[in-house]
């Protein structure tokens, strides 16, 4: 039901954000994009600290996709040394503080250092449950859903025997295996899509776009997208 209609308001317990607009928060102050993705890590910082005050309890952020492999060399590295200073700075604390963190997507491309720091990260949290955060990185939701079939395709020839699946059965071996679909979709910097992000999950996601860039975005920014989705009415095909 929706607020308007009486019912209490509801809080998203999984909200996942697609972080865009890096790029261009830095050409439009004149400065190099890799300064656009650092103050963006400084936003994300802020929201994971400030999400679990707001009642969620996972949140997914879109770091890195297999369509960025596409951007000048120079960038992407500067996207791996980002991630490896995140964890490096935050981790200790975010473990402290009962988060688990997930990386979802494809290992495949990533350097040694970096898949040690991502099996770090996932290793030394693996036993919070306070708050879940999950960073979407070299990740493609058409690359995960053909690395799902690719792996029940093994398991059958493995077994001999291929069987029909249900839907709960192929979403066990997808990359978010374990975890809740997102009730809410955010996409920063006015653009109104979804970048090939979680469409087996979001299928009945709610969808806010915010026309602000990602490092100006705040948590007063996720209090009004979590108003929006507050006022609307979920049917999940009913009525």
């Amino acid at each position: 039901m929706s607020a308007a209609s009486g019912e209490p308001a509801r809080t998203p317990a999984h909200v996942a954000i697609i972080m865009d607009g890096n790029g261009r928060w830095a050409a439009s102050r004149g400065l190099p994009r890799a300064l656009g993705h650092r103050q963006g890590v400084e936003a994300v910082r802020a929201l994971i600290k400030g999400a679990g005050g707001l009642g969620l309890t996972h949140l997914t952020l879109f770091g890195f996709s297999t369509e960025n492999w596409q951007r000048p060399q120079d960038e992407v590295n500067a996207l791996f040394d980002l991630l490896r200073q995140f964890v490096g700075a935050d981790l200790a604390g975010l473990a402290r503080e009962g988060v688990r963190v997930r990386i979802i997507g494809s290992r495949d491309g990533l350097s040694d250092d970096l898949l040690e720091i991502v099996e770090r990260a996932e290793r030394d949290t693996r036993h919070n449950t306070r708050f879940h955060l999950t960073v979407a990185f070299n990740y493609g939701a058409r690359d995960e859903i053909v690395r799902a079939v690719n792996a029940l395709t093994a398991r059958a020839a493995e077994t001999g025997k291929a069987q029909p699946l249900d839907e709960a059965e192929f979403a066990a071996v997808l990359d978010t295996q374990g975890l809740p679909d997102p009730d809410l979709i955010i996409r920063t910097s006015g653009e109104m899509r979804l970048s090939n992000f979680l469409l087996w999950q979001g299928a009945y996601s709610e969808l806010v776009f915010i026309d602000v860039l990602w490092p100006d975005f705040t948590l007063e920014h996720l209090r009004e997208a979590i108003a929006v989705f507050q006022s609307r009415e979920r049917r999940f095909g009913g009525r």
